[in-house]
């Protein structure tokens, strides 16, 4: 396993909890798995909650989401996706 999993991992929780907050979802955090897809089928969240989410993570971590990202849709397919890119971007 290389480093960037083990980094990241820990904040896994951390985000889980930022997205049910932020997004005032009635579930778990825990429960939301780390590879399960955050639109659509899985969580289904929407266009406005990664607005709202891309907000809290820019409060939260000082790392801007772009809607003109390249990765952007990379980036929220799940929450470990989101997890290590946001360990790779923080400032905060």
């Amino acid at each position: 396993m290389n480093m960037e999993h083990s980094e990241s991992r820990p904040l896994e929780p951390e985000v889980a909890t930022l997205i049910v907050q932020t997004l005032k979802l009635k579930i778990d955090p825990a429960t939301i798995q780390p590879d399960a897809a955050l639109f659509g089928d899985g969580l289904g969240l929407d266009s406005i909650d990664a607005l709202e989410l891309s907000l809290a993570i820019s409060q939260t971590y000082g790392y801007q989401l772009k809607s003109s990202d390249p990765d952007i849709k990379a980036i929220f397919s799940s929450l470990r996706a989101l997890a290590n890119a946001i360990v790779k971007n923080r400032t905060k």
